[in-house]
Order: C-alpha cells, then sequence, then structure tokens
C-alpha cells in the first residue's frame, strides 16, 4: 500500500473547499492551513488568465522533513503517508527549512509542527480524505498508487503527470 494524492491543477475552480473542509476536520487555528488554493496570474495584459494550484505536503519517498527532524516527531508510514506525532514536537523549525513545498507550519495553540497527514484517521477505517470528498470539480484524487485497480493509478497510466519540484528530489 502507497497513499499518494493526484491533484489536476486543470479542474480546480479556486473555490477553497479543499481548504475549508481541511480546517473544518483538523479544528486548524486561523492564519494557518494544512492545504490551501495559491493564485496564480498568468499572461500579459490584456490577455491573462488565473490559474489554480492545490498546495500541501506532497508525502514525499524520500521527505527531507523527517530526516531532519530531532525528535521523530515527523515520520514515513509504510502506507506513504508523511504523518507527525505532536507529542513528540519541540518546535524547532528544522522540518519547515527543510521543506521546499512550505507544507509544515507552526500550530499557533501549541506550539508545534503541523501539515497534512492525508487524513489517516480516516483513511484507516476506509474513508477518503474530506478535501476529496468536497471538490466540487474531482480535482483532487486520492489513492493506493500500488493498486492498479485504483481510480488515481488508473489516471496516472492514462496521462502525463509531472511532480512538483522534481529538482528537489523528493
Amino acid at each position: 500500500m502507497n497513499y499518494g494524492f493526484l491533484i489536476d491543477n486543470r479542474k480546480c475552480i479556486g473555490c477553497h473547499a479543499c481548504t475549508v473542509a481541511c480546517k473544518s476536520e483538523h479544528d486548524t487555528p486561523i492564519g494557518v492551513n494544512r492545504t490551501w488554493v495559491k493564485y496564480i496570474e498568468k499572461g500579459a495584459f490584456p490577455n491573462t488568465h488565473r490559474a489554480f494550484s492545490v498546495m500541501r505536503c506532497n508525502h514525499c519517498a524520500d521527505s527531507p522533513c523527517t530526516t531532519i527532524c530531532p525528535t521523530t516527531a515527523l515520520y514515513a508510514r509504510d502506507d506513504g503517508i508523511v504523518d507527525f506525532d505532536n507529542r513528540r514536537c519541540i518546535g524547532c523549525k528544522a522540518c519547515i527549512q527543510a521543506c521546499p513545498y512550505d507544507a509544515i507550519h507552526i500550530d499557533p495553540t501549541n506550539g508545534t509542527a503541523a501539515k497534512c497527514n492525508y487524513c489517516a484517521h480516516r483513511v484507516e477505517v476506509g474513508l477518503e480524505p474530506p478535501c476529496v470528498n468536497v471538490c466540487p470539480t474531482h480535482a483532487i484524487i486520492s489513492g493506493d498508487l500500488e493498486n492498479p485497480a485504483s481510480e488515481i493509478s488508473t489516471l496516472l497510466a492514462l496521462h502525463p503527470v509531472q511532480v512538483r519540484k522534481p529538482e528537489k528530489g523528493t
């Protein structure tokens, strides 16, 4: 089992339903997000358009945040999810510096690192992350990358895809 996200930024309409669902699921404080939508303005006037990009933890196969964390508060699970245990976190912020995707923040209520954890508590009981459920355009797809019958594997086999920041080798 190897969980992953496929995000089709061409389908994203910038509605922030994923951001709201995530904040609701985790009771994330105001001012920080585990997932968010980035607006990207392209072109030159008068030929401009706005694109959207869903930003979050990439659950890297070779995650720099887990290797730099001195307390193993951030760790890679056997199922591919990069999770965290805020009881171990000392708030040193090394993981924030190591993450090339700006996906980690310090939770202002407890001073520990926080990030998308793939809603592991839901996945473990057979549910999808709420961001996937609420996306009105089905721009966020989750699933087992090792299961050839899964929707995510089928889409990856049919369409060319790219990873964010491939030069980072994560």
